[in-house]
């Protein structure tokens, strides 16, 4: 079941609610005030992964470059 990141309007806390995809953008009660007043807010993420060179590097499509391959240009894989 995926988490969801909420923004109350009334109190300003940001907070996280897990619930199904189906509920996504249903009124969630704010944990801080009780309000219903909130609105789902954009969550970033970022995945890192190491080689078995204990180097780390970004995972693919969460880098800021290629979406593709996750190289710091699209260059790298003709995308």
């Amino acid at each position: 079941m995926p988490i969801y990141e909420y923004r109350c309007v009334d109190c300003g806390i940001t907070f996280d609610k897990m619930r199904p995809m189906s509920q996504a953008d249903a009124p969630a009660v704010c944990s801080g005030c009780g309000s219903e007043r909130t609105c789902r807010a954009i969550s970033l993420f970022s995945a890192i992964s190491k080689g078995s060179d204990g180097a780390s590097r970004t995972v693919k499509g969460t880098g800021s470059g290629c979406a593709t391959c996750g190289a710091s240009s699209c260059s790298h894989c003709s995308h």
